[in-house]
């Protein structure tokens, strides 16, 4: 359900707000990992490339939750997620085009929902 959350963000379907992959992310699990708004709003700059080190900002989301929650698996996201984008790093992705922006927040948002 949080997978299709992040979508309409990043869409702005269905009466959500349209956000950037970094703050779709996090607004979609907000009340999972209770995230204030603040903590959303901060996301702001992270799309299109702006995450550190040029990150996909749907990746840094993710990896900025499981650093705090779920640590222990951060090694299995970033593999999973290197098998469907090819790549970390905005640019890369988008060079590669292997994965799409959107396709970028719906696999980091399914991941992060297999987790429960």
């Amino acid at each position: 359900m949080q997978a299709k959350k992040a979508k309409k963000h990043y869409l702005g379907q269905d009466g959500c707000k349209r956000m950037n992959c970094a703050q779709s992310i996090i607004c979609a699990f907000k009340e999972n990992f209770n995230f204030s708004e603040d903590i959303v709003e901060s996301f702001k700059s992270f799309g299109g490339g702006n995450a550190p080190d040029g990150l996909c900002g749907a990746f840094y989301a993710v990896k900025y939750i499981m650093e705090q929650k779920r640590s222990e698996q951060l090694n299995l996201f970033e593999n999973y997620f290197l098998e469907h984008a090819g790549a970390l790093s905005c640019r890369d992705i988008k060079g590669l085009r292997k994965l799409s922006c959107i396709g970028c927040v719906e696999k980091s948002a399914e991941f992060l929902e297999s987790l429960g």
